[in-house]
């Protein structure tokens, strides 16, 4: 097998030669992928990033709208770490109080397609991921891991 190929093989299928996800120069190269990551793995982020993809949104409209009970600490939070990423728009209007809208940027428009993406795969594999944990919980009755 040639550098940067693998073989998959799946119970249904034969095996299908993949190319590799990621290829960065060395092993300890990460080529950026661990902050983007870091960002987009975390609880929040993509429910902002979700929800300011239907357009802006103020503060609290931003804060309602998140499923989930996000506290306005850590809303603020994640909302400036998205900013730092150039992925949101901060607007401030110089009102009494102050006015905050906060949108995608277009860098940020430009991710809502691999997160769509990726709820349509969860979607699609939702039956399959169940039925998947009840059989491994049966086979490991024991496990801690739930």
């Amino acid at each position: 097998m040639s550098a940067g190929h693998m073989a998959v093989t799946s119970p249904a299928t034969a095996p299908v030669v993949a190319e590799a996800v990621i290829v960065c120069e060395t092993p300890q190269d990460e080529c950026g992928v661990r902050d983007v990551l870091d960002r987009l793995g975390d609880k929040w982020s993509v429910y902002v990033v979700v929800e300011l993809a239907s357009g802006i949104r103020r503060f609290k409209e931003l804060q309602r709208a998140i499923p989930g009970d996000i506290s306005q600490r850590m809303l603020t939070l994640t909302v400036r770490r998205l900013e730092r990423d150039g992925l949101v728009r901060r607007t401030v209007y110089p009102t009494v109080p102050p006015q905050v809208e906060y949108e995608l940027t277009e860098m940020g428009h430009s991710l809502t397609h691999l997160v769509k993406a990726l709820a349509d795969w969860s979607i699609a594999h939702r039956p399959a991921i169940a039925a998947s944990h009840q059989a491994w919980d049966t086979a490991h009755p024991d496990s801690d891991i739930r």
